[in-house]
């Protein structure tokens, strides 16, 4: 299948093992995680920063890559870059957003509430797209919801029974639901608005990584620039000398980590099905959780386990949903734009790891 943007389908053993690329695949989505909730974890404030530095270090590695021959996309076009510069500002929220919502929040209810966007993302679709949501996805709906609650008592109950500084955790959390909440809407905007938008360029995975890096790079140093505090001072709060490699390291390993969940998912549908896809998509969910119990100090409680569990099955049940939709649709007539018959319903190539959600979110 010929395009402008696509990954060099490498052969061997390795190469073309299911278990090996479904397990890279889960390895990437949890470093990406992780690695960010390091940096922003402790007395890190200047996310912008930050998010410039891993869009930097996308370009430079996806330009490596394309030089190397492993992977291609198109050069600049300043009209392209016109159209697509909307859809690099609905990032920018997107991913400003997450970032402060995952500064305040531990990984589990960070990514029980991300589901919530699937809700607005499909009842968007509804309304602006003519999609449908089917019973069984609203039931996968109602299960988001109840996991997000049970999260959200679990934390406030660990909250309030930690001894001393009680209200200051209240405070942290309550910033972090906020953040949380218009991280969804800024990233069901993004999703919402880059299907139309997508239309009018004609992108591939690795041109909207492209575009959507490089138009963010001088939007992010432009604001961290003049929203955050350069000072000697906050330099050190932000890298203590007794850290400052590990933590630059840290961000570097960042960006790199959104082009392996790019190039690991595209070899993961490569090698297996797009069905299978889905369901490792969904199935995900719960070792990226369980990293925010391993290897930080999320607390352990019957309620913090419960919400993963419940929140892990709704996101079972959304993706069969999905599946079983998209066979009906293809009996009553094939799915609109999904390829020939018998082709898989994902392409090739997948999205960058800024726009990961969307395509877990947009299987219609």
């Amino acid at each position: 299948m010929a395009s402008s943007s696509s990954v060099s389908a490498p052969g061997g053993g390795v190469a073309n093992n299911p278990m090996i690329s479904i397990l890279a695949y889960c390895g990437s989505s949890i470093l990406m995680t992780t690695t960010n909730k390091y940096v922003l974890s402790g007395a890190f404030n200047m996310n912008c920063l930050l998010l410039a530095v891993q869009s930097i270090v996308c370009i430079v590695a996806i330009t490596t890559a394309k030089a190397a021959g492993f992977i291609t996309f198109r050069s600049f076009n300043r009209d392209e870059a016109r159209k697509w510069f909307p859809i690099s500002l609905c990032l920018i929220g997107m991913i400003y957003t997450g970032s402060k919502a995952l500064q305040f929040l531990t990984i589990p209810v960070y990514t029980i509430f991300k589901n919530l966007t699937i809700i607005l993302i499909a009842y968007g679709e509804v309304l602006w797209f003519g999609g449908s949501v089917t019973p069984m996805a609203l039931l996968s709906f109602g299960l988001m919801v109840v996991s997000s609650v049970i999260a959200a008592w679990a934390d406030i109950q660990h909250a309030l029974s930690s001894t001393g500084g009680g209200e200051d955790q209240i405070s942290t959390l309550n910033a972090g639901y906020m953040w949380m909440l218009l991280n969804c809407f800024c990233s069901a905007t993004y999703v919402l608005t880059m299907r139309k938008r997508i239309k009018l360029t004609n992108f591939k995975d690795f041109d909207t990584m492209f575009y959507n890096n490089l138009l963010s790079i001088p939007i992010l140093l432009i604001a961290s620039l003049f929203m955050e505090s350069w000072s000697p001072a906050n330099l050190s709060l932000n890298f203590p000398p007794n850290h400052r490699t590990k933590i630059i390291f840290t961000m570097i390993v960042s960006g790199l980590s959104s082009v392996f969940i790019s190039y690991t998912s595209a070899w993961c549908v490569r090698v297996t099905s797009s069905t299978t896809y889905s369901m490792v998509g969904a199935l995900n969910k719960l070792p990226i959780a369980l990293s925010g119990l391993i290897f930080f100090d999320a607390p352990v409680t019957i309620g913090s386990v419960s919400a993963i569990f419940v929140g892990f099955v709704s996101g079972v049940v959304y993706t069969v949903a999905k599946i079983w939709q998209k066979k009906a649709e293809g009996g009553a007539g094939g799915g609109q734009g999904s390829g020939k018959q018998g082709e898989t319903l994902l392409p090739l190539t997948n999205t960058s790891a800024s726009s990961q959600s969307m395509r877990d979110s947009l299987k219609s």
